[in-house]
């Protein structure tokens, strides 16, 4: 995190007082462009910037927990219990929510810019340095956009670094022109990315270029070009699947600062740690507490895929949920009735394990998506396809990954029926890291998956609504461009 802090350092901002709630992504002045971007030192500060906004805001609590929510298997608490009430709009805290993810993702975007517009004319720097810097600020506007088009639908698009209010016109673009840009920034990136990062995974690699273009390609449905961009993040020779023999050998991907199957993660420190945990946990559930404050705030649905079809044996289901705790006294006691499971993936203060990076491309992913595009691709199962969605069942398991075991699934009768098995082996493995709303979204499994849980639903919640700060404060956009029940 010592690069995230000099950056701030660096690109310490004024905000101006009297719209720093239209424009968090626009700072009214930075340093002197004749003082900076004069050398490599200046770069490097500068993209450590564009990185901090995803570890440390978007990526962090608010934001994300607005996302967990919108999954079938998962309520609120508090405050958070209107976001999962599908039968009406987003209330006045999740509209401020949404509006956080925006101008958040926007401030990445705006400090990927001003690495794009400016580091390319600096003279006094390595070329492959200068290079590598421009790649990950591709990476990174790629990513911010592919998490606007997502939840947005048709957004503005801005390619330049916004030092102004002249800069904020930009009406919202197709989703079509959206995806191209991602595309074209992250084809691009991939070719100057390096191979690895070694332990610095907060750090974008070639690896975590393909895998994010392999996301892009699924959600767009373009089946070959996923499946491919996974097969060639599969035999890289970069990552490998950590294995497991008891529940608690997962904590090796999600305790641990980084892990072999971490392609791309954001990293936190102790001193700037993850607030997920708090949301997690009782105050008073020790070994799976973060502190005293916890905020008890998710909770999982029973009757979701969680209760109906999770294997026992599945040892992702232990190492995920917990129904008991210890009480104050030392004695291992229910959780209450109005809480009967909670989560336990991640966790802090236990046995010296601690939440140093959250997850946001993961190894055991690729493995996934190969399955699920290369069965569409081919309109059949294929056996690789197979395999794949394999590997990562008998790793839940504890069983060899590339034999044969008891747990493997047979090949489904069609390509759309294979798919709804891959959604499904989805959900078991990535509850909590922000993946399963997409998922439901990009197959158009919203509706059915939460009439399973009696849940109502309305169109509306597809879209987020957009910020009435960027209607008010951008000339090319006007009420009428709403997202519709807002």
């Amino acid at each position: 995190m010592k690069h995230i802090i000099i950056a701030f350092i660096i690109l310490a901002t004024t905000w101006c007082s009297s719209c720093s709630n239209l424009l968090d992504e626009m700072p009214e002045d930075f340093i002197s462009r004749v003082n900076f971007y004069q050398n490599e030192t200046d770069a490097l500060g500068a993209i450590a910037g564009a990185y901090s906004s995803f570890g440390i805001d978007y990526y962090n609590i608010n934001y994300y927990l607005l996302l967990e929510l919108h999954g079938d298997y998962i309520d609120g608490r508090g405050s958070q219990a209107p976001i999962s009430n599908f039968a009406q709009v987003l209330d006045n805290v999740g509209i401020g929510r949404a509006a956080t993810g925006w101008s958040v993702l926007y401030q990445s975007i705006n400090r990927a810019n001003a690495v794009l517009d400016n580091v390319p004319g600096i003279v006094n720097m390595s070329d492959n340095v200068k290079k590598r810097i421009i790649a990950e600020a591709r990476f990174i506007r790629a990513m911010a956009y592919y998490n606007l088009v997502k939840a947005w639908g048709p957004v503005p698009i801005r390619l330049h670094e916004a030092r102004d209010l002249s800069a904020l016109s930009s009406p919202r673009e197709p989703e079509e022109r959206v995806y191209t840009l991602i595309m074209e920034d992250l084809e691009a990136a991939q070719n100057d990315l390096p191979t690895s990062v070694g332990a610095e995974t907060g750090k974008a690699s070639a690896g975590a270029a393909k895998l994010l273009l392999a996301n892009v390609y699924l959600t767009l449905g373009q089946w070959e070009k996923a499946a491919t961009k996974a097969e060639e993040v599969i035999t890289s020779g970069v990552y490998s699947l950590v294995e497991v023999d008891k529940p608690d050998d997962f904590y090796k991907i999600f305790a641990t600062q980084t892990s072999s199957e971490d392609v791309f993660s954001v990293h936190h420190s102790e001193n700037r740690f993850s607030e997920i945990p708090l949301y997690l946990h009782r105050g008073d559930t020790p070994p799976y507490n973060y502190s005293s404050r916890g905020f008890w705030a998710w909770i999982p649905k029973t009757n979701s895929f969680i209760g109906s079809s999770w294997d026992n044996n599945d040892m992702r289901k232990s190492f995920n949920l917990y129904t008991k705790h210890l009480d104050r006294n030392g004695n291992e006691v229910n959780l209450p009735s109005t809480s009967p499971i909670l989560f336990k993936k991640f966790i802090s203060n236990t046995a010296g394990l601690n939440v140093y990076s959250l997850p946001i491309l993961r190894y055991a992913e690729a493995f996934l998506i190969y399955a699920e595009a290369a069965a569409l691709a081919n309109n059949a199962v294929t056996p690789l396809a197979l395999e794949r969605l394999n590997i990562i069942k008998r790793r839940a398991y504890g069983y060899p990954l590339n034999a044969a075991s008891p747990v493997d699934y047979t090949a489904a009768a069609d390509a759309r029926a294979f798919q709804d098995v891959v959604i499904l082996e989805r959900g078991y493995e990535f509850i909590l890291e922000a993946k399963r709303w997409w998922d439901l979204k990009r197959t158009g499994k919203v509706k059915s998956a939460f009439q399973a849980v009696g849940k109502t639903y309305m169109d509306e919640r597809l879209l987020f609504p957009i910020p009435e700060n960027e209607i008010n404060s951008n000339p090319a956009l006007s009420q009428s461009d709403q997202n519709p029940g807002y």
